[in-house]
This record gives structure tokens, sequence and C-alpha cells, in this order.
């Protein structure tokens, strides 16, 4: 009798899974083609001029210093990708996952969700247990993904941190971002995965030491019909986050309210 084979974590990349629902796989891409295809899905979305768009040669680079870049294919298309950097922090691994995108077509389908699992199982199986990207504060959607979802949590505000941009989707406003880090193994990574969602501190101590930031619920409206007014809440909100973060606060869950949206930030030494 052969001895069984135990699948590398390579070949797992390369494999990928495949959803029943819809048969949309996920998988590691390989070669120039499948880095161009990314680089296609990329323009979609963002619809940047060409000084904005991130070029072959990073996804390359990506592929083969220990980041990923991960693909989300219905048959021959590529619909959905995950691009991510391998970095080094406090003598330990992490990766910094700096794009992912979905067409229009397939959003509200799960594929960004599959995609982030995937790049979970992959990372855990290299033995990293730190992914890190930055999102808009004021795009409510991807942070009640990021938080509600996932299981991330954020500490850091970058003030424009990539300069003003030629995408529509930044309206000309300074990129302002929240990093959010997603600790794959951590206690409350897998409960959220498992289905509880995060608790938020509404009672006793806890509800009375945390902190609120209001988003209001048609700032991403005005970048493009009163872009003055949207500077101006996006200063405000970059003021408080600031402020709270400097004090050692953690950003952990967003909230719908009759007026918009709250962010949720609890003391650091109550995580």
């Amino acid at each position: 009798m052969k001895p069984r084979r135990v699948a590398k974590a390579s070949d797992r990349r390369q494999r990928g899974f495949v959803d029943g629902r819809d048969g949309i796989v996920i998988r590691a891409c390989h070669g120039i083609e499948e880095f161009e295809a990314c680089v296609r899905v990329e323009r979609e979305v963002w619809k940047s001029s060409d000084i904005d768009v991130v070029p072959i040669p990073l996804f390359v680079v990506a592929s083969h210093t220990g980041g990923q870049v991960l693909g989300a294919w219905d048959g021959s298309d590529l619909v959905g990708f995950t691009m991510a950097i391998a970095g080094w922090r406090g003598r330990k691994p992490f990766l910094h996952s700096h794009m992912t995108a979905v067409l229009d077509s397939y959003r509200n389908r799960g594929v960004g969700r599959r995609l982030k699992l995937f790049q979970r199982q992959d990372a855990l199986s290299r033995g990293i247990d730190l992914v890190e990207w930055t999102f808009d504060p004021l795009v409510t959607k991807n942070a009640h993904f990021n938080f509600m979802r996932l299981g991330a949590v954020a500490r850091r505000y970058l003030p424009n941190a990539y300069g003003i941009t030629t995408s529509p989707l930044h309206g000309a406003l300074p990129t302002d971002r929240l990093v959010a880090e997603w600790h794959l193994s951590s206690k409350r990574v897998r409960s959220i995965l498992n289905g509880r969602k995060p608790a938020a501190p509404t009672t006793g101590k806890a509800a009375k030491r945390a902190v609120r930031i209001a988003i209001p619920p048609n700032i991403e409206e005005l970048r493009a019909s009163d872009p003055a007014r949207a500077r101006e809440l996006q200063a405000n909100v970059r003021a408080e986050f600031m402020k709270w973060l400097g004090k050692r606060y953690v950003a952990t869950a967003i909230e719908a309210i009759a007026s918009g949206m709250d962010y949720i930030l609890e003391p650091g030494s109550a995580l």
C-alpha cells in the first residue's frame, strides 16, 4: 500500500475551493495573463487613471515573495481578486492586503467574503496569523463587513494615506484610511466567523467607557454633490478618530442608528 500523500499548502492554494451554490472557484492566480485579468478588474472597479493603477509587475512581486494574489473565477472569467504583500513587524510575518475588488455584477453574493476566508486559510497554513488592510472610514458598508462579518479591529488612522487619487470613488477627497487588523486565530475572529455577532458594549461599565463616532448617512453622496461639505465632515471624523485612537481606544464595531452609522470604540485595555 502506498503511503497517503498529505496536501501541501501550495497545493491547496492552486486548487482553491468551489462554492456549491454558484460554482465560483477561489484560488491563487498565476502567470502574466491572470495578473492582467486582475488589472482589468481593478480598472473596472476603481476607474482610475494610469498613474493610480497598480501595475502587473507588483502582482508578480506579491505572488513570488510570500504575498498573495487570489482570484474568484466564474468559469474562465475573473470576477474578483485580492492582492496582499508580505510584511514583517515585531519579529513576526504578516500580510498587508492592499487591494480587494469584486465586479459590480457579482457584489452582494458573498464573493468578497469567500476571498477573505481563503486568504485567511492560506495565511494560517503558512504560519501567518495577522492580515492588515486599509479602508475608508466614510464607507460604512466596508466597515460593517470588516468589523461585523470578519472580526477585524482598527487602532490606527492614516490621514490622506495615498494622496488625492484619480478614482471617482474617492471624489477628490483626501484618502483618509483606518487600518484593519485581522487577527486570524483570535477568539473574536473565530467566534464571528462561526456565526456569532460581535457584542457591542451596551450596558454596565463597558458601555460607559465606550465612545461613538457618528458618520452621516449621506456623506458618500456628498463627495459628488457637495465636495466642500464632504471634506468638512471628513475632517470632523478624522479629528475624532485621531483623538480617541491616540488615547489607545480601539474601533471594534459599527452600528446603524436613526441619523446614520456609529463607530464604537473601546479602551484597548478592555479587549
